[in-house]
């Protein structure tokens, strides 16, 4: 497998993944402004602190048909810690996804919102799930630290899937679910690992023993349309937090879209239980690049890393049966209390992985969170970032700004690209 090389050079050029644009149909597009941010607004104002409207790059899909044209999406809403929770700063919050372009003059320029919306059509919200529907154990609070109710429907949504069809796929870090939306963003469907469905369909149960704010990292589909594939953000406690040893085991799980067919593949990340597994793009049915990222800012030692993966290769640990709540065992062990020793000893293979790009390296990339991408083709590709929707905690469950250390400026959302020779 070819190593990918990625120039630190912002491309001029851009293309989406349209079999017509590996033909070289991009020089009509300008993208000689890029990396540039999103367009965004006041969200509200807590102890003086600006939230702004923002978050847009927690996940990001191109769309599936029309050259220039991205979605991204935001997670749950600006929060900070907050006792045995988190502090939601607007509750009211509604998960969106933003649907843009590049124009003519290389400009970023905002075609419409799209909030998440419950099977009724009515908003939902960021607040966590109540227990038996999802719910990660924590508790909601406002601003001043009261509590809230949860939502049946919340989401703590992640990354985002554009259907040939004009509807969208949505993952999260609650359930895990994935969700399915119509265009206009209500609910159709919603698969998780313990049955809180609106259909009939469910994921690996095993997946339900994510940590809290783990979940279902990234999402995307392959290239024919019938698969989706997604990734835990990191180690899950299987069987429990005590017993899951192994901190560099993380899980790609995959779901046929016609049939409801799962399988999970085992991903060894570089880093602990701490980093993440981010975003998920297709290269082909069975090679995809993913995000490898702590949570240090580029310009302070932070790692930003892209691999190639291959899951042709790898063994199906998805076992006789997706109700499994530990999954698949070796030597009557979960496969997270397991040293890769032993699971190799047993014949199962991991996903291979080789390194594509050092952000750090070659971009000087200097956000946190760097959690989207796309790939566009042509050796192309997007990246995204959220920006926490411009607040941090200070360390007492309030917000203070975001302030990025290289330029002293409040981070928001900034669409890169990157060329891959």
């Amino acid at each position: 497998m070819k190593k990918l090389l990625l120039s630190a050079l912002v491309l001029t050029a851009l293309m989406s993944c349209n079999k017509d644009d590996d033909n070289g149909n991009n020089q009509d597009i300008n993208y000689s402004k890029l990396p540039q941010e999103f367009p965004f607004s006041k969200l509200a104002t807590v102890n003086g602190v600006d939230v702004i409207n923002g978050g847009f790059g927690s996940g990001a899909a191109a769309h599936p048909t029309r050259k220039g044209e991205f979605y991204v999406i935001t997670d749950r809403g600006a929060n900070t810690d907050y006792l045995n929770g988190k502090k939601f700063l607007a509750p009211n919050f509604t998960p969106t996804i933003m649907h843009f372009k590049i124009n003519a003059d290389g400009n970023i320029e905002v075609i419409k919102y799209i909030k998440l919306k419950n099977p009724s059509g009515q908003p939902i919200t960021g607040l966590p799930n109540p227990a038996g529907m999802g719910s990660t154990g924590e508790v909601a609070y406002d601003a001043a630290g009261n509590t809230l109710g949860t939502d049946n429907y919340g989401l703590d949504s992640e990354s985002i899937v554009a259907a040939a069809d004009g509807t969208f796929w949505v993952s999260d870090e609650y359930g895990p679910h994935i969700v399915h939306y119509s265009a206009e963003g209500v609910e159709m469907e919603r698969i998780s690992p313990i049955g809180v469905n609106t259909g009939t369909r469910k994921l690996p149960a095993v997946l339900a023993k994510r940590r809290a704010n783990r979940g279902m990292e990234g999402l995307c589909i392959t290239p024919d349309g019938k698969t989706l594939v997604g990734t835990m953000q990191s180690m899950m406690y299987v069987p429990s937090k005590t017993l899951a040893k192994n901190k560099t085991l993380t899980r790609i799980v995959t779901f046929d879209i016609a049939t409801g067919k799962t399988k999970q593949f085992l991903y060894k990340q570089d880093g602990g239980a701490s980093d993440s597994v981010c975003d998920i793009t297709a290269l082909s049915n069975n090679e995809f690049l993913v995000i490898e990222r702590d949570g240090n800012f580029g310009s302070q030692g932070g790692i930003k890393k892209v691999y190639r993966i291959n899951l042709s290769e790898a063994t199906d640990v998805n076992g006789s049966d997706i109700a499994a709540v530990d999954g698949m065992k070796v030597n009557n062990k979960a496969l997270e209390e397991c040293s890769w020793d032993e699971i190799t000893n047993a014949g199962i293979k991991a996903v291979s992985k080789t390194l594509a790009v050092d952000l750090v390296a070659k971009l000087g990339y200097e956000h946190d969170k760097f959690e989207g991408i796309v790939y566009l083709g042509n050796n192309k590709l997007a990246v995204f970032n959220d920006d926490d929707f411009g607040v941090v905690d200070d360390g007492n469950g309030n917000p203070k700004a975001k302030i990025l250390p290289k330029t002293g400026k409040v981070d928001k959302g900034t669409m890169y690209v990157v060329d891959i020779q």
